[in-house]
């Protein structure tokens, strides 16, 4: 059963990718890609938010970036999932989208990324970026497991920067000291964005924006072009991590000519995607902040840190974290560092997961009381934990690998569930069908 499964899928990812090819031949789109372990869907959404007033534009969905996820976007499609009538529904409209003259999009925004070796390889092998933009290449990536080292996850990213078209350009995280070890390997036109000083876009002045009654409503920072400084909000999430996504994004619109004073009014409406550090919220008057989207060292360490630096009248700090996957033999030592620093700023902890124990093992070390660890191997009963213990005023981060399920337990702590399928993460039907 497995074999034909495996079978089917070659099939259907080989058709589509020639689907794809040709209708990129056809319609001539200019493509801009982004590559990275971090920030992809976040910096994607961004840019259609610089872009879509100004170009017909279309952006992949969700977190479609991989061998599939590519070309769907490219073919305006949906993942057929299980569903061998929709496959072959998909199929057909890909050749409808040949032989007739469709109206077409002049922009795609594509993630690329790779869950195995070799994967953005054979992608990048047909697609030719017209722009690139590299978010982050951390010292621990995600799915380092399935690759020989975190140094090799890296240089499958970045093949996505070395695809880009002569005369193209390639925009990177001036901040990252990884992904600036490839400048030196590419030839194209190099556009830097980050908060240190030396980035052709930068960032400065980040600070968490409050309301009038203290309570976080999001992140502001300032950002600097050349001679030109405007001021930047993003409501609705907290972090560094989205303001990276925002600076590589005005970055784009910048080079696709469009004014910073334009671009930074489009960003006052934009919305980052669910599950990213989103403000929620909470039952009995507590707020939530939604990271449940995924898990990764450099991810949990920034979240860490925003809780840490948040101001609170009043209220606990309670950490609700589960397993970060994919992390090979780096497992055991990413765990146990981030339960040391979780350990500095949580009244409460609770893990979820057989390799978040070695968070709370982490946390104890560092002198965390065990009375106010929790650990419990499903995120529902996380979350019924967590629903008897917020209390008004408090403040709960939940965050773990998508496996985890973590969005189950921010479904039972936030004030307005129903709402829950434009809030949270995997409300598919098919995830929402998975145990």
């Amino acid at each position: 059963m497995t074999f034909l499964k495996d079978t089917l899928k070659f099939i259907v990812i080989f058709i589509l990718t020639i689907e794809a090819r040709l209708v990129l031949k056809k319609y001539k789109p200019r493509i801009i890609a982004i590559s990275g372990s971090v920030g992809k869907t976040s910096t994607k959404d961004a840019i259609y938010t610089v872009l879509e007033k100004e170009f017909f534009v279309r952006k992949s969905d969700k977190s479609f970036n991989g061998d599939i996820g590519v070309p769907l976007t490219i073919l305006g499609l949906y993942n057929g999932w299980f569903s061998l009538s929709i496959w072959l529904k998909n199929i057909i409209k890909g050749l409808l989208l040949i032989i007739f003259n469709d109206p077409y999009p002049k922009v795609l925004v594509l993630e690329i990324g790779a869950d195995k070796p070799r994967e953005i390889e054979k992608i990048v092998s047909w697609l030719k970026p017209n722009i690139a933009i590299g978010t982050r290449f951390p010292k621990i990536p995600v799915h380092v497991e399935f690759f020989s080292s975190p140094e090799a996850v890296n240089d499958e990213d970045a093949l996505v920067l070395k695809a880009v078209v002569k005369g193209g350009t390639a925009i990177l995280n001036y901040d990252d000291l990884e992904m600036m070890e490839y400048r030196k390997d590419l030839s194209q036109e190099i556009v830097t964005y980050g908060m240190n000083e030396g980035a052709d876009v930068r960032g400065s002045n980040p600070h968490t924006v409050y309301d009038n009654e203290g309570r976080p409503i999001g992140i502001g920072f300032t950002v600097t072009h050349k001679e030109e400084s405007k001021e930047v909000i993003l409501k609705g999430a907290l972090g560094l991590t989205h303001v990276y996504p925002l600076l590589g994004a005005i970055a784009v619109g910048i080079k696709e000519g469009i004014p910073l004073e334009m671009i930074t009014r489009r960003l006052e409406t934009h919305t980052s995607p669910p599950g990213r550090m989103h403000l929620l919220d909470g039952i009995k008057g507590s707020l939530i902040i939604d990271d449940t989207y995924n898990a990764s060292p450099v991810a949990m360490e920034q979240a860490i840190r925003t809780m840490d630096e948040l101001e609170q009248k009043g209220g606990r700090k309670i950490f609700a974290l589960g397993d970060m996957l994919e992390l090979g033999s780096f497992t055991l030592k990413e765990h146990t560092q981030a339960g040391e620093r979780v350990a500095k700023v949580a009244d409460i902890l609770v893990i979820v997961g057989v390799r978040s124990r070695n968070i709370a093992q982490g946390a104890i070390s560092a002198g965390m009381p065990e009375s106010s660890i929790m650990q419990f191997d499903d995120s529902r009963k996380a979350g019924e934990y967590l629903k008897n213990t917020i209390s008004k005023g408090d403040t709960v981060l939940i965050k773990g690998s998508q496996s985890i399920r973590m969005e189950r337990a921010v479904e039972m702590v936030m004030a307005h569930p129903e709402d829950k399928e434009s809030l949270l993460v995997r409300q598919d039907p098919v995830w929402l069908g998975m145990k």
